[in-house]
C-alpha cells in the first residue's frame, strides 16, 4: 500500500527530501510523472504523496523514510491501496531504470539483509547434516545493570520557547534543520537551525560513546573476577573432595576382612 499524509499534516515540509522516489509534494504543487508528463496537485493545502510513485521506500530503506522524520505521526500506510512487497519492488525498478535494485534490497516487509522466507512450494527437503560439532560453553553470564539511557534517536531534545518561555521536548529524531515545532503552550514556533542540530547530535554521539565504553569496562572486569572466582571455588571444591575420599576411607568398616597376625600350624 502507497503512504498516505493525513490532515495533520503541519506543513514542515520535512518529509519531501527524505523520499527516494520524489513522490511527496508540497501543497498546490503539480507533480510530475516518470514520463515527464505534469498533473495536477493531489491536495491543495498541505504536502501529499503521488501514490503511483511511492514504494513506501522499498529498494532503499528497510523503513518508510517520509514517516521516520515526521514530527507529528502524519504519515501512515494508506490502507485503501494495499500493495505486495513484489509490486513495490517493481515499481522501484520501473521508476529507477538506470539502478539496480536487486531482490535482497532493502524492504520494511523484513529486516534489511534478511531472506525473505521461502514459499510452501518452493520448499525443498533439506540433506541430512553431518553432526554439529558440540559448541563451546558460554562464558559466565554478568548480571547487567538496570541503569540504561535511550537511543539517541528517542534522546528528549528540550526546547524552551521564545515566546513564553515555556518547555517541551521532541524525540531526537524529529529535530531535524526547517522542521517547524509548536509551543504546547502558546502555539509559538520554532525551527531548529542546521548548526544546533549538529551539535545536539555530536553532543549525543560523546556521550553515548562514554557511557558505553564504561559499562563495556566495567562488566568486563566484572567478567574476569568472576571466572578467577569461579576458578578458585572449584580448587577448593577439588580439595575437599579429597578430604571427604580420606576420611571416609580411613579406617575399614565393621566385618571386612582383615590379614591374619602371628604363626598358624595345620
Amino acid at each position: 500500500m502507497a503512504t498516505v499524509i493525513t490532515s495533520e499534516c503541519i506543513n514542515c515540509g520535512a518529509c519531501e527530501p527524505e523520499c527516494p522516489n520524489t513522490a511527496i509534494y508540497q501543497g498546490g504543487v503539480e507533480w510530475q510523472a516518470p514520463d515527464g508528463s505534469m498533473h495536477p496537485g493531489i491536495s491543495n493545502d498541505i504536502f501529499y504523496i503521488v501514490p503511483e510513485k511511492c514504494t513506501e521506500c522499498v529498494g532503499f530503506y528497510d523503513h518508510e523514510a517520509c514517516a521516520a522524520v515526521c514530527p507529528v505521526d502524519c504519515c501512515i500506510p494508506d490502507p485503501n491501496r494495499p500493495e505486495s512487497e513484489a509490486a513495490l519492488l517493481q515499481r522501484a525498478r520501473e521508476l529507477h531504470p538506470d539502478k539496480t535494485i536487486p531482490d535482497d534490497a532493502p524492504s520494511r516487509f523484513r529486516k534489511e539483509g534478511a531472506e525473505p522466507a521461502p514459499a510452501a512450494s518452493d520448499a525443498k527437503p533439506a540433506l541430512a547434516a553431518a553432526p554439529a560439532a558440540a559448541p563451546a560453553p558460554p562464558p559466565p553470564a554478568v548480571e547487567a545493570s538496570g541503569l540504561g539511557i535511550p537511543d539517541p534517536d528517542d534522546w528528549e531534545i528540550p526546547i524552551v520557547c521564545f515566546r513564553c518561555s515555556g518547555e517541551y521536548a521532541v524525540a531526537f529524531r524529529y529535530f531535524r534543520a526547517g522542521v517547524v515545532f509548536y509551543c504546547p503552550h502558546c502555539n509559538g514556533s520554532f525551527v531548529p537551525t542546521l548548526s544546533m542540530v549538529r551539535g545536539v547530535e555530536a553532543a549525543l554521539a560523546r556521550f553515548h560513546g562514554r557511557w558505553t565504553k564504561a559499562f563495556e569496562t566495567f562488566q568486563e572486569r566484572r567478567r574476569r573476577e568472576l571466572e578467577q572466582f569461579e576458578e578458585r571455588q572449584r580448587a577448593e571444591l577439588e580439595g575437599f573432595s579429597a578430604e571427604l575420599r580420606t576420611i571416609a576411607t580411613r579406617e575399614k568398616p565393621p566385618g571386612a576382612p582383615t590379614k591374619p597376625r602371628g604363626f598358624f600350624t595345620f
